[in-house]
């Protein structure tokens, strides 16, 4: 996540722009159904910098919490400076965990592509590079492999983007929460340049696309 005056000028330029090229975001035509007790479950997603993809889902119904964290690599690695050189193989993830009487598995899937990151760039987010920045789902069980699997091919089918995605779909070997720092930075730190420009205008977009999964918390 570099600050560099040409970053900052970057994110100005590309924040804040929506997803979705043809119109409502498609919900997933394979999803669990709404459990009917309550319990707690993970899913575990990368899709550029953790700041915003942390800040959207902590704003999504049913969502317990969202932790900014290192997945890919080994332990030894998982600490942001050395993450940072992209040699670890760890992307910057983000573990939710979510209640699945309030909010599906699919619902969260939907979420993040269409308003959390652009899945259609490769090994990189905005003016974020690298493969630390790459798009990821770590999937815990064959269940959640098959709903990414399906959403992927389903909006690929249908061209929702204008170019392929790019999403892995692996299995979750390990999550390791980063550093206290970056735990809640948009919240924390609104006024920063590239919160303000990159992070804060996809919870914006959060509440306008997806009105009855927004919660103000």
């Amino acid at each position: 996540m570099s600050r560099s005056f040409l970053n900052i000028l970057l994110v100005l330029m590309l924040g804040g722009a929506t997803l979705a090229e043809n119109g409502a975001f498609p919900a997933p035509a394979v999803d669990t159904p709404m459990a009917k007790t309550s319990s707690q479950q993970t899913a575990v997603v990368s899709g550029g910098c953790f700041w915003g993809i942390q800040a959207v889902f902590q704003h999504v119904k049913g969502v317990v919490s969202a932790t900014s964290g290192y997945s890919g690599g080994s332990s030894l690695t998982a600490h942001y400076e050395v993450v940072s050189t992209g040699a670890t193989g760890h992307a910057e993830s983000v573990k939710i965990v979510y209640d699945p009487s309030q909010v599906t598995y699919g619902e969260l899937l939907r979420v993040f592509f269409s308003v959390a990151h652009d899945p259609t760039e490769l090994n990189r987010q905005g003016p974020d590079e690298g493969t630390q920045y790459r798009s990821v789902i770590f999937y815990n069980d064959d269940e959640q492999k098959h709903i990414a699997e399906a959403y992927i091919a389903q909006l690929d089918k249908a061209k929702v983007f204008s170019h392929p995605i790019v999403t892995q779909v692996v299995p979750l070997k390990a999550f390791y929460a980063a550093e206290g720092y970056h735990q809640n930075y948009a919240t924390n730190h609104p006024d920063d340049l590239y919160i303000r420009f990159n992070d804060a205008p996809k919870v914006a977009h959060l509440r306008q696309q997806f009105p009855d999964l927004y919660t103000g918390r």
